[in-house]
């Protein structure tokens, strides 16, 4: 049975460890330290104020899937959103309705905060994150363009 519940700060060597394997399945070949990992997981998700938020699912004491998310303001008039940055199931776990259970704890996320919707993207050439959404029955918003400042564009300290 996989349970799932709000990211602890015992939890962070787990989460490190399932972050690595994202990065992993995105291509990313140069992964920090695993003490890097640690701190900037327990800076993003355990700081004051915390910079995001995280539900994991559990396999006994397995981890096997996350979905970090923020909240964004102004959402419809003066509303707000609920942004999911992350959602990863391991792929030890995928096609067993973890993803699922992920996405329905974020929905109760939403209604507890008063969110008057939740937001995300997925990358285009992501056809199986694509699949899961549509059937889940969420439609694209073709309104919408997605634009990125990264790099050498934006000044940015190297906080480590």
């Amino acid at each position: 049975m996989t349970l799932v519940a709000a990211a602890e700060a015992a939890h962070v060597d787990a989460v490190a460890a399932l972050l690595e394997e994202l990065d992993k399945f995105y291509g990313d070949t140069d992964v920090e330290p695993l003490d890097v990992r640690v701190r900037q997981i327990n800076e993003a998700l355990f700081g004051d104020p915390p910079l995001a938020y995280a539900v994991l699912a559990w396999d006994a004491e397995a981890l096997v899937g996350l979905a970090t998310y923020s909240f964004l303001w102004p959402a419809a008039g003066l509303t707000r959103s609920l942004y999911l940055k992350e959602l990863y199931v391991a792929e030890t776990a995928r096609g067993r309705g973890v993803g699922k259970l992920l996405m329905d704890r974020l929905v109760e996320v939403a209604a507890t905060n008063s969110c008057s919707r939740i937001e995300w993207t997925t990358d285009r050439d992501n056809a199986q994150a694509q699949r899961f959404y549509e059937k889940l029955g969420v439609a694209r918003n073709a309104n919408k363009i997605f634009y990125r400042l990264e790099g050498k564009l934006l000044p940015v300290t190297d906080a480590r």
